[in-house]
């Protein structure tokens, strides 16, 4: 097999040929190391390589009738931990950090077959809808690379985009597998609360709004994955029933009949929305309507500005709870100096917020998850833009130095009302570009980007669609179909993947 073939493969496909020894698992990885060695000087999406263990580990490859045996793959780094390796978070306190056992969601990729070829570019803890750590500088799209691919699973966008690998591992605690999905021309599926693992160590991660998953370019191989994946885990803080049939199988079913759909363009928290999303989420009612589909334009009831207040009261208390715990580990007292201008003032606001305040921003998540329960009692779906933007460009949403210092110094001079206030103001540029993806995390509630718009400045930009609880299988469904119309973005025609199969060597930044 050559490198154009190669990057043409999804990993569903790939999985098929070595199974019918077609290819081997050993030629799969090299070729993805190949790419990756073309690529990452200009997208900077791997931050750390494994190369040589990888193809020792796939020597001893045992070839399988299921899963993805031999498949290469790459994991997010944070959360996604493998033993022995570094797991920095893309903080520079964590530059030394390596990974003491697998987590649980590496332990069942490794079942699953997939061969380990390191780890994927993301911004500080996780913070930021774009992947531009200090401690690693920022990842590229392969769209433009004057733009970023999203954050925080940004540098695995990345790394699919660029046909290094098919699908890679991601996670998702505020649309972080939705947004690059958007802005990378790929698909991204964020599933149910409580359905993918999470730990060892840990039984809810950002109380509930994180999961662990993955980025894919086909809705079949995300489709896969899941069956691999889902799991009802005794030890986790958040579970749900188990699907009992295939997503594999279920995505290939037609709809029973005509499906009640409610959509929005508007921002739920008040921001513009470009035409380009608007465009993008009115094409999509009008194929569903020539499906035969009933589409209404709706409001979800839900209060959006409410709810980011209290999503960032949650990522307060939950930065200043890791700083306590890091500090413990490093001895001493941790500064401004030691992290980026996100995390510092998170951990600073949250010093101040009480415990009952914290349990009062949790009780609010229940009650929008209360709300879109009621709308998805009469409407099997709800759409809006994944984002309100196509991709920013590299650096746009990095606060200057002088901002930062007018930030560190402003917070220690509020209470703790006006630090919240800041919180939201130093996050709203970001959030402009992204209002649509939190209001899934913070209710549990499965949601999709797909990938059919392509703006005349050649960038991709997505639409979500949400389902009730437990129902990856119908948002599969949907995708599946709109797969197989010409709205779907055809990745090969991602002008940095056309060059580098056309020619073998990368464009310029």
């Amino acid at each position: 097999m050559d490198l154009r073939t190669y990057v043409t493969l999804d990993a569903t496909e790939m999985a098929d040929l070595v199974r019918k020894k077609e290819v081997t698992a050993k030629e799969l990885v090299k070729l993805s190391y190949e790419q990756l060695e073309k690529v990452n000087p200009v997208l900077n999406a791997v931050i750390h390589e494994r190369k040589e263990k990888a193809l020792q580990e796939v020597e001893n490859v045992m070839i399988k009738d299921k899963g993805f045996h031999g498949v290469p793959f790459l994991l997010k780094n944070i959360s996604q931990r493998l033993k022995g390796e570094p797991i920095t978070s893309g903080s520079r306190l964590l530059r030394s950090n390596f990974a003491k056992e697998n987590s649980n969601l590496v332990d069942k990729l490794k079942q699953s077959g997939f061969i380990f070829l390191g780890h994927t570019n993301t911004p500080e803890f996780g913070l930021k809808n774009i992947s531009e750590p200090l401690l690693y500088g920022p990842s590229r799209n392969p769209w433009n690379t004057e733009h970023s691919p999203g954050g925080s699973s940004g540098g695995t966008a990345a790394a699919i985009a660029s046909g290094v690998l098919p699908m890679a591992g991601a996670s998702d605690g505020g649309g972080s597998i939705r947004i690059p999905a958007s802005f990378s021309g790929l698909f991204g599926l964020k599933p149910t609360r409580g359905r993918t693992p999470v730990g060892p160590g840990a039984g809810r991660q950002w109380q509930g709004a994180s999961i662990d998953f993955a980025l894919s370019r086909t809705v079949r191989d995300s489709a896969a994955l899941l069956d691999i994946l889902q799991i009802v885990q005794p030890e986790a803080a958040f579970q749900t029933p188990l699907f009992p049939g295939s997503f594999r199988d279920e995505m290939n079913k037609p709809f029973g009949k005509p499906l009640r759909i409610a959509f929005s363009t508007k921002s739920p928290v008040g921001t513009p929305v470009s035409e380009d999303a608007k465009i993008a989420v009115k094409q999509v009612v009008s194929w569903l309507e020539s499906e035969g589909h009933y589409v209404e334009e709706k409001e979800n009831g839900v209060d959006g500005i409410q709810l980011m207040r209290n999503y960032y009261l949650m990522n307060s208390g939950e930065m200043a709870s890791l700083v306590l715990e890091l500090e413990a580990a490093f001895g001493r007292e941790l500064t401004a100096d030691d992290m980026e201008i996100e995390s510092w003032l998170l951990s600073v606001a949250g010093k101040s917020v009480t415990a009952a305040e914290f349990s009062a921003s949790l009780a609010s998540w229940d009650v929008a998850a209360e709300q879109m329960t009621k709308l998805h009692s009469e409407y099997d779906f709800f759409i809006t833009p994944a984002t309100a933007y196509t991709a920013p460009k590299v650096g746009e949403l990095t606060h200057s130095e002088e901002k930062q210092a007018e930030l560190r110094e402003r917070i220690m001079t509020l209470d703790k009302s006006g630090q919240q206030e800041l919180i939201y103001e130093m996050f709203l540029s970001s959030l402009t570009y992204t209002p649509f993806t939190q209001l899934a995390n913070l209710t549990g509630q499965p949601a999709i980007s797909i990938p059919v718009y392509l703006s005349e400045q050649g960038l991709p930009l997505g639409v979500q669609v949400m389902a009730t609880k437990g129902e990856e299988h119908r948002l599969l469904q949907l995708a599946h179909q709109l797969e197989q119309t010409s709205l779907w973005i055809d990745i090969s025609e991602n002008p940095f993947l056309k060059e580098l199969s056309e020619e073998g060597k990368a464009p310029r930044i």
